[in-house]
């Protein structure tokens, strides 16, 4: 004979039951957390994606297509480390060992390490070999973590950054690294879309809803959060460095990344405005390097830009929209 469990949905046993009504107050700190990480961990998984489409064409231009490898380091395995694997694990079709972790306890990512990503303790190690760096550590750990790996990062990794109560330009002395992309969130509490963050506890199965994909959004966030838009302007400009890094031409530069979000949009001004920059005209100078921290702390031509052309926006949130589509059809 089935038994009945009178217990299902029974509101006294919820969790906001024992809580008084000044601790009801602070639920939406719950949304925010939850926001935060799934937001957080898809806008760096963006990024890779970005970089690791731009490889290919970079690698094609060059005519080697086999040049295409990125290797992801995670710095830290705790809640955001290890959402962050299992992200890129279910996002596309990468290899588990393009993925080294270094965490002061490896042994608790058992889950990660059986299905074949690297999992240590040696932050050293795993910068040397880092074509991007995810930082993924508590503010009170910073410090030395960026003293262990400061003189071990190449100048074209990408360092980017989850430790949100530490300021760009201090990471950035820390470091002693300017390819850093640090996003800037805000969180306006509202209980009739923050709801939305807390559908999944697990980041990759949150994402295979519309509702919490469309409202993790870089360019149009809803349910609360909300991103400084000078990210994307540090994202466009951290793909520019990259072609600048491969000797790349500033008209084949223009070319791939108009390519890449398929649209004809950039021009040698969407990037520089200096009247001492190289001459447009001339397609085989290189663009100059540009400081991913001056681009999220300064006004850009990019940012001008991407506020004011809708058409731009479009493309970057297709292809966002893209990345994470195979996560809904599994």
């Amino acid at each position: 004979m089935k038994m009945l469990d009178f217990t299902t949905n029974l509101n006294s046993l919820g969790f906001e039951a024992g809580l008084s009504e000044v601790e009801k107050e602070l639920l939406f700190l719950r949304s925010r957390s939850a926001g935060l990480t799934v937001s957080g961990c898809a806008h760096a998984v963006f990024v890779y994606e970005l970089f690791r489409l731009l490889r290919k064409k970079l690698s094609a231009e060059n005519g080697c297509t086999a040049n295409t490898h990125l290797s992801v380091g995670i710095l830290g395995g705790g809640h955001v480390g290890k959402q962050l694997a299992k992200l890129f694990l279910h996002s596309s079709d990468r290899k588990p060992c393009d993925i080294n972790i270094s965490t002061k306890r490896p042994e608790t990512l058992g889950e990660i390490s059986n299905i074949g990503v690297e999992c240590y303790f040696d932050n050293i190690r795993l910068a040397k070999g880092a074509d991007l760096l995810f930082l993924c550590v508590l503010p009170s750990h910073l410090p030395q973590v960026c003293s262990d790996i400061r003189c071990h990062l190449s100048s074209d990794c990408l360092v980017y950054s989850f430790t949100s109560a530490v300021p760009l330009n201090r990471l950035a002395m820390l470091l002693e690294h300017r390819f850093i992309i640090k996003p800037q969130y805000e969180f306006v509490a509202c209980d009739d879309v923050t709801t939305i963050w807390l559908l999944h506890n697990q980041v990759s199965a949150a994402l295979k809803h519309e509702e919490v994909l469309s409202a993790s959004l870089p360019l149009s966030m809803n349910g609360g959060l909300f991103l400084d838009q000078r990210w994307v302007s540090a994202v466009l400009y951290a793909l520019l460095n990259m072609c600048t890094a491969a000797e790349l031409g500033s008209g084949k530069t223009l070319l791939l990344l108009n390519e890449l979000f398929e649209t004809k949009t950039f021009t040698y001004h969407s990037f520089v405005n200096s009247p001492s920059a190289s001459d447009p005209n001339k397609p085989d100078d290189l663009f100059p390097w540009v400081s991913l921290v001056d681009a999220q702390t300064k006004e850009t031509p990019l940012t001008d830009l991407v506020l004011r052309n809708k058409g731009l926006r479009d493309c970057i949130s297709v292809l966002y929209y893209n990345v994470f589509s195979n996560l809904a059809e599994g």
